[in-house]
């Protein structure tokens, strides 16, 4: 029974082979709200250590291991990084209570204070049908595998057209073009 409405929706987000939910923004404003609304003092944050990813945060506290470099992987796979063909990609774990805002402060940036973790990931994705929607998570999920995604030469359109193929030929799924265009990176993509 597919869920409907529910307010992560409008974000990025996918569910930890855990079941926590993962959020980030989609935008810089998206980011301040993600940050400002759906934040506690010890949810885990990602962000890349180089600018130009979304704020990522596990809707939990102390997640596992496993779950903190799936979520550092959703970081990666969604930043300027990936767009850049990084094969390693940097990301900063810190926790809510680090993160300050002073007046002056761009739309969507936030300042951290404190130890930041580093964390290097290789920047991987497979699609599947997660709590009856299309997402690209990190490797590690029980729920079957539509396809591979990694860093390569094709468009977002380009991608998804070759998803939505996919999908028809052997799933038979009622998936739109939308649907997946939401759910993969903007461009540079490989489908396996």
């Amino acid at each position: 029974m597919k869920e409907t409405n529910l307010f992560y929706e409008k974000f990025r987000w996918f569910f930890t082979s855990k079941g926590n939910l993962v959020i980030g923004g989609k935008s810089d404003s998206q980011n301040e709200v993600v940050l400002k609304e759906h934040l506690k003092p010890n949810y885990p944050v990602f962000h890349t250590a180089s600018p130009g990813s979304p704020f990522i945060i596990i809707q939990k506290e102390n997640p596992n291991k496993e779950e903190i470099y799936e979520a550092a992987i959703f970081c990666a796979c969604f930043s300027k990084q990936w767009k850049l063909d990084f094969r390693k990609i940097d990301v900063d774990l810190f926790y809510g209570k680090q993160i300050y805002k002073i007046l002056g402060m761009k739309t969507g940036t936030f300042g951290v204070r404190g130890k930041i973790e580093k964390l290097t990931v290789k920047p991987e994705l497979v699609l599947i049908i997660q709590r009856g929607k299309i997402r690209a998570v990190p490797k590690g999920t029980s729920e079957e595998i539509i396809c591979s995604i990694s860093q390569g030469k094709l468009n977002k359109e380009q991608a998804t057209l070759k998803i939505l193929k996919i999908i028809k030929s052997k799933y038979h799924l009622p998936i739109s073009k939308e649907e997946i265009m939401a759910a993969i990176p903007s461009d540079k993509l490989e489908i396996k």
